[in-house]
């Protein structure tokens, strides 16, 4: 595996790959990886001949006061693991490469995507991730590009922002990793202490649960679907944890749903210090 900090560096490696012809798949990540970061390099190579990987924890998609100093970083074991994977190139820049100037230009997604969610409770992460995204499509040029389904409402933003940008990249979406008990693989789960680390499974059940709830309603009106989602806020909190949301929304838009429309349920909370997010689709 080649390692790249520099732009430059990256594109004449692409350059001469597989005879200046290469299908670029890109996986981009902020590190600290785990099997789920793992699977989409291993599925990207059914994508494409040259895979390349990123790492760089972008600061734009961080609020003050989030875990952007403290994001877990590590750097040596990531590339031990994307190596054994079969990645061919590691984008790895350090903020001066990514940012040489204040970043004046940026992607704002859509208010009805971006205000929405965790763009309610995050207001301008999606823009961060939308703006960082698209510079590291610039970068690699890649003709494929792989996201989890964990980060739903990020993998909407990016599929959005494509189609809009009439960018010649397909987005490929792996299904979320989970632990033996359910629990959706994320790095932010090293920040859990034992006791959390047993009790973090309930946000899957939870979601579990409304799901099937909002499932047995059938075409339920808004205040009938909002009074499901209350209580299952409620019940989360009443074991200790501070739930942003657990919502009901439709797959294509994360709009309200609709007679006969695919849904997915989504759920972001904190236990302790730590948010975790998952979704669900039904």
């Amino acid at each position: 595996m080649h390692i790249h900090d520099t732009i430059a560096g990256l594109r004449a490696a692409l350059k001469v790959s597989h005879g200046g012809t290469p299908r670029i798949v890109l996986v981009p990540t902020m590190g600290n990886l785990h099997e789920g970061h793992i699977a989409l390099m291993r599925q990207a190579r059914e994508h494409g001949d040259t895979v390349v990987a990123t790492i760089f924890v972008n600061r734009l998609q961080f609020r003050p006061g989030e875990d952007f100093e403290k994001y877990p970083r590590t750097f040596q074991a990531d590339c031990d693991k994307l190596s054994d994977a079969g990645v061919d190139h590691l984008f790895a820049p350090d903020e001066a490469e990514m940012y040489p100037r204040p970043q004046g230009f940026h992607v704002v997604p859509p208010a009805e995507l971006d205000g929405t969610l965790d763009g309610e409770f995050r207001p301008g992460h999606f823009k961060g991730v939308a703006t960082v995204v698209m510079k590291l499509f610039q970068i690699a040029q890649p003709q494929v590009a792989l996201f989890g389904k964990k980060d739903y409402q990020q993998l909407m933003v990016v599929r959005r922002m494509v189609q809009q940008f009439a960018l010649p990249i397909d987005i490929v979406a792996n299904p979320t990793e989970r632990a033996a008990d359910g629990l959706a693989l994320s790095s932010r789960n090293g920040y859990l202490s034992a006791p959390e680390r047993t009790e973090a499974v309930e946000l899957s059940r939870a979601l579990r649960s409304l799901g099937e709830a909002a499932k047995a309603a059938g075409d339920a009106l808004p205040a009938e679907r909002e009074a499901l989602e209350q209580a299952a806020r409620a019940q989360l909190n009443a074991r200790g944890w501070h739930t942003d949301y657990l919502s009901v929304r439709r797959r294509s838009d994360l709009l309200a749903p609709q007679q006969d429309d695919a849904l997915v349920v989504l759920g972001a909370a904190r236990l302790g210090a730590t948010r975790l997010i998952d979704n669900l689709e039904i």
